[in-house]
């Protein structure tokens, strides 16, 4: 059986192939009864349009690009999903490019993929902090997980403030009073708003931070080691850990095991990510802040399609974070 073709549409509904091409695609001119009969023949002879043809009508390819610094794909790889969900695989493909913070690469990857007439671009960074703005460019841009510097260009980002608030404060419901941050490099603006947000909550409480200070070292499991031993060194009585991100957790755990102190009836962890290979896999699995990288994906999005319809938005945009509770945390018994 051959594939039903507009013209067979328009033949069933009476109408002509431009009026079942404007009905299909949307536009204003048809009355709603006609779109409604042009739609119900479409649907009548499974009429799928073809994507070059429709292209050429509505001056669209289909595509858009993402674009990312993001190496190891933590963060772009969810992001995408979520953006691939929004978009719907027979609507819009989403192209990858890694630019792995070169910023001839990037500049690079821009240029091919403005030559193949995406529609729009997703830029996410590698890490939370203010990048550059691509400045003026011929198809809408958002940017996603690491804001613009321009405040004319869209940002969203995921409020890590409010993480480390949500962190502290699932620690205090627990019971925990003596409660420590072990986090990563201070030069990351992500580092210091989940301390901020960690402070804030303790200082609500009438709390001090364990140790007296935030232990800002690096991203990576030696430095949880090293920061958890200095840490029972000064403060042995610790009764909760907030760490910055889930490889410091690991690292965190690795000590407490070592020192047969109990996860989590003596000591509570709580990480920051959701990254699950790690925080699944812990012992115990690991209580720990997802980003909700796949929702900020899908808002990016639909955010995009809305300017490529002709409704751009900007400024910056945060979204919440969530706590997801496993073993490494429990209230005192």
């Amino acid at each position: 059986m051959s594939r039903a073709t507009l013209r067979d549409v328009a033949k069933l509904a009476g109408v002509s192939v431009a009026t079942a091409s404007k009905a299909l695609n949307g536009q204003p001119q048809v009355r709603a009864e006609t779109r409604e009969r042009v739609v119900r023949a479409a649907e009548q002879l499974s009429f799928s349009p073809n994507t070059l043809a429709q292209g050429l009508i509505t001056q669209r390819s289909g595509t858009v690009g993402l674009l990312t610094s993001d190496l190891e794909g933590r963060f772009s790889i969810p992001i995408l999903m979520g953006a691939e969900d929004a978009f719907g695989s027979d609507q819009t493909s989403v192209f990858l490019c890694d630019a792995r913070g070169d910023t001839i690469r990037e500049k690079h990857h821009l240029r091919a993929l403005l030559s193949r007439r995406v529609d729009g671009l997703i830029v996410v960074g590698a890490r939370p902090d203010t990048r550059p703005s691509l400045g003026d460019l011929p198809v809408p841009v958002v940017y996603a997980y690491a804001p613009s510097d321009d405040p004319a260009d869209l940002s969203l980002i995921t409020d890590n403030t409010g993480g480390g608030r949500t962190a502290v404060d699932h620690l205090i419901r627990c019971g925990r009073r003596r409660i420590a941050h072990i986090t990563g490099d201070p030069g990351y603006s992500a580092a210091q708003d989940r301390a901020r947000g960690a402070v804030d909550r303790l200082t609500e409480e009438g709390l001090t931070l364990a140790g007296g200070e935030v232990w800002f070292g690096m991203w990576s499991e030696a430095w949880g080691r090293g920061a958890t031993r200095m840490l029972l060194d000064r403060c042995p009585d610790v009764d909760a850990i907030f760490a910055g991100s889930d490889e410091i957790a690991r690292g965190v755990l690795d000590v407490l095991h070592e020192e047969r102190i109990d996860v989590p009836s003596r000591v509570a962890v709580i990480g920051f990510d959701n990254w699950s290979v790690l925080a699944v896999n812990s012992r115990p699995p690991l209580t720990t802040i997802d980003l909700n990288l796949e929702h900020l994906g899908r808002i990016a999005a639909q955010r995009l399609s809305a300017a490529m319809e002709g409704t751009p938005t900007s400024g910056v945009e945060t979204f919440p974070v969530r706590l997801i509770t496993r073993e490494s945390t429990a209230p005192l018994r």
